[in-house]
């Protein structure tokens, strides 16, 4: 039996089609943990009306899309907001909605859909405004749910420790170990972020990088970026020599880019912290 002319034409054009078609990227996600430092009047010559532009203009530049900062006052976090035109969960660690600083998400609403948010304390009453073991201040971690443009769906989780207490701090990340595990019954992708106010030798970061599912994303990044340290002080003459706010990760994520990023304005820093940003692929 003889084939058709018709039938060789549409498997000519099947094969134009196939070659046009664009090849299908996998999409990359730019995320950073800030400690933005709270709007302190006694910050003389580094006072947050004068940061503000630059901050805005760092998370711009960098592209970032989503953002986890610490010391954030709802004021602040009402200007980058509407400074980013990017939307924000979170509440207040004092009384669980307005007062005292967030650890809050910003997100650009655009390319992420808020699934599930929550709040909860780090102390051995997380679901209540609490202050924790020999912490000197109420700690808190916010966490999203979020699905991207292509429909993946992952958490972050972003925190601040306390700057005091030993035990608070290796507490915090016990507990925050076990309310991810609660959360996230889906086993999805987490990323793990914020000012944890330890560097990599104190038990309660390794505490998080002896577990099998947990890596730090400096240190599987393809490509790593900045100085060994990411707490200033505003000081422009001294080097920082401690990384004390990290990005962990979980799950089938791909770290491609980690830098602690040093960006300045006239010897001056947007914030006594550098911010963190990893770029990952799920």
């Amino acid at each position: 039996m003889k084939t058709p002319k018709s039938f060789y034409f549409s498997i000519l054009i099947l094969i134009i089609f196939i070659s046009s078609s664009p090849p299908v990227i996998a999409q990359s996600h730019n995320l950073a943990t800030f400690n933005i430092r709270w709007d302190n009047p006694n910050d003389t010559g580094n006072l947050w009306k004068d940061r503000l532009p630059h901050v805005i203009d760092l998370i711009q530049f960098h592209q970032i899309d989503l953002l986890g900062v610490q010391e954030a006052l709802q004021h602040q976090l009402t200007q980058m907001s509407e400074g980013l035109d990017y939307k924000y969960i979170g509440v207040g660690r004092d009384d669980g909605e307005n007062k005292g600083e967030f650890s809050a998400i910003l997100y650009n609403s655009k390319k992420y859909q808020l699934l599930d948010q929550g709040t909860f304390w780090l102390s051995p009453t997380p679901e209540k405004p609490s202050k924790g073991w020999d912490a000197a201040l109420n700690r808190v971690s916010t966490y999203g749910k979020f699905a991207d443009q292509s429909g993946t769906e992952f958490y972050v989780f972003n925190i601040h420790y306390d700057h005091i207490g030993q035990k608070a701090r290796e507490e915090s990340s016990k507990l925050v170990l076990k309310q991810i595990e609660k959360i996230n019954k889906e086993k999805l992708p987490v990323i793990w972020m914020g000012d944890f106010n330890v560097t990599p030798e104190n038990p309660a970061y390794t505490v998080i990088t002896t577990q099998p599912q947990w890596k730090d994303a400096r240190l599987i990044s393809d490509l790593s970026y900045g100085p060994a340290g990411t707490f200033t002080g505003f000081d422009w003459e001294k080097l920082p020599d401690g990384i004390i706010d990290h990005i962990f990760v979980s799950g089938q994520i791909q770290v491609l880019r980690h830098g602690i990023l040093t960006d300045n304005y006239g010897k001056k820093y947007p914030s006594d912290h550098f911010p963190v940003m990893v770029e990952v692929e799920f």
